[in-house]
């Protein structure tokens, strides 16, 4: 059997496993067990990827096993992996395995909240390991739907709102990818008189340029909405904002990677000479979602809400590096999803356990943290520093990256973009450092916070889990990029070429 089908087999074991368990404090431990199973899982399907690789193999994708699924329109059960996709999946691995712990203390409805924290998780997985477009549009949904559950049921604040909105705006994506998603089956999918969803076999096919003009931004857009691209961003802080912990974790660290992967892997793969032409357009709107980003998140006074602005800003760099279109940003942007994937994760982890002892996420009301938990301090201040990009951790090296090969476009438009996105950098620097010096520094506003205890030993485990890999990254990014480099040459050599 194909280890890949194990990334989706072992969470729906998991679900079945926790929907039989009827002691309420078994079923965060067989959650946890199997998401274990399922880390280890994805570091064997990585180290079998680069295996494959140092034999000589030079396929695009490697695992790849086929399965008829619906013959009268050619769809199929079509999984393999290439160095992009082994990496996320190695993120996502770590952040629902860091979530789970996270969630440790849920008290409403563990049983389900878990089973739908999981068969997120599912969603996702199957979406990085499929290459047949319709079974990667289903996991997209199935990724997708459980979010309106797990924010509305067990979200706080204008829980419902939020989880209405998202559900909403991710809706009309999807729709605008099944326009573009059928646009490619038609119009590109016929090239040996067959029509097929097979991403690879799509690659091979000619597609008109009047037709990729048309097809182009519902495929872009559709999977920016996820993204959050401007002005398509503003179900996220919502969304983030009125989240549980675990979901906020998965949302920003792993789903909001499904559109950057979407926009790289089908609308600038399959349509490059579309990609090419309107690259100007998203361009002008990715420097927006950075530098807006970044200022919102100035202006903001509750910690998710920070986060969440900055998560737009981030993401932000993600397709602005994909849309410079040559290998160096593009090597910075898949770094930036990983990166940003294991910080935010981080992010909303502390912020969860911040607020579960001071029950408030308003920063004006806290302080002098450092002295009462010093542990979820510092680890605050290290997540912090990663952010705003300081050398030895993993933002560094992805965003020097994205603006290393941006600065190599010699026209106006290109540098102008690219210093208004490194201007955001600053910005980001300003709100960072802003929120630790009154959150972590200073005296104890409140006298009851010092009474505070510190992270318990489930709360060290999800932590340390991702911030060992944002460190990992820092130090030594050379083994990602291995991983990833030759998996982006020949999306990059299309649109080069161009």
């Amino acid at each position: 059997m194909n280890i890949l089908n194990l990334l989706v087999i072992i969470p729906v074991l998991t679900v079945t496993g926790i929907a039989f368990t009827k002691n309420m404090d078994n079923v965060k431990k067989v959650a946890a067990l199997g998401m274990f199973l399922q880390l280890i899982t994805a570091v064997i399907v990585m180290f079998t990827y680069i295996t494959i690789r140092k034999s000589g193999v030079t396929d695009e994708m490697v695992l790849i096993s086929d399965y008829t699924w619906f013959t009268s329109i050619n769809i199929h059960y079509t999984i393999g992996i290439d160095g992009i996709s082994a990496a996320m999946i190695l993120l996502t691995a770590i952040v629902v395995f860091a979530g789970i712990f996270a969630s440790w203390e849920v008290k409403n409805l563990p049983k389900e909240f878990f089973i739908s924290l999981i068969l997120l998780a599912t969603g996702v997985f199957g979406f990085f390991i499929s290459i047949d477009l319709f079974t990667m549009f289903l996991y997209y949904e199935i990724a997708v739907i459980p979010m309106y559950l797990l924010i509305g049921i067990w979200g706080s604040g204008p829980k419902e709102y939020s989880a209405m909105k998202l559900t909403l705006m991710l809706m009309g994506g999807s729709a605008m990818l099944i326009v573009a998603l059928f646009g490619i089956y038609y119009l590109k999918g016929s090239g040996d008189g067959q029509y097929t969803f097979n991403l690879l076999e799509l690659a091979k096919n000619n597609m008109s340029i009047e037709a990729q003009r048309f097809f182009f931004p519902f495929a872009f857009i559709g999977f920016g909405v996820l993204g959050a691209l401007f002005p398509f961003h503003t179900w996220s802080p919502d969304g983030h904002a009125s989240a549980p912990t675990a979901v906020s974790m998965l949302h920003a660290g792993v789903l909001m990677k499904l559109g950057g992967y979407g926009i790289f892997r089908v609308a600038m793969y399959l349509m490059p000479d579309a990609a090419v032409e309107q690259a100007w357009i998203f361009i002008i709107l990715t420097s927006i979602s950075v530098i807006y980003g970044a200022f919102g998140a100035i202006w903001q006074k509750d910690l998710k809400y920070i986060n969440a602005y900055s998560s737009v800003s981030h993401c932000g760099l993600v397709i602005f590096g994909l849309l410079m279109m040559n290998k160096t940003a593009m090597d910075g942007a898949i770094l930036q999803m990983i990166s940003h994937g294991l910080m935010t994760a981080l992010f909303f982890a502390l912020i969860g356990m911040i607020y579960s002892r001071t029950h408030t996420r308003l920063i004006n009301e806290m302080g002098g943290l450092m002295k009462v938990i010093p542990f979820l301090g510092v680890v605050y201040l290290i997540a912090g520093l990663a952010s705003l990009g300081l050398p030895g951790l993993s933002g560094f090296v992805a965003e020097m990256a994205i603006f290393v090969g941006a600065f190599q476009h010699d026209d106006m438009f290109h540098r102008v973009a690219t210093i208004m996105a490194i201007s955001a950098i600053v910005v980001t620097a300003v709100y960072i450092l802003r929120v630790v010096g009154i959150l972590l520094l200073g005296p104890i506003k409140n006298n009851d916070y010092l009474a505070l205890k510190d992270a318990t030993w489930y709360e060290k485990l999800s932590t340390l889990t991702l911030l060992v890999s944002v460190a990992a990254i820092g130090v030594y990014p050379h083994w990602l990029y291995d991983l990833i480099y030759e998996s982006i040459a020949p999306i990059a050599s299309k649109l080069v070429s161009i």
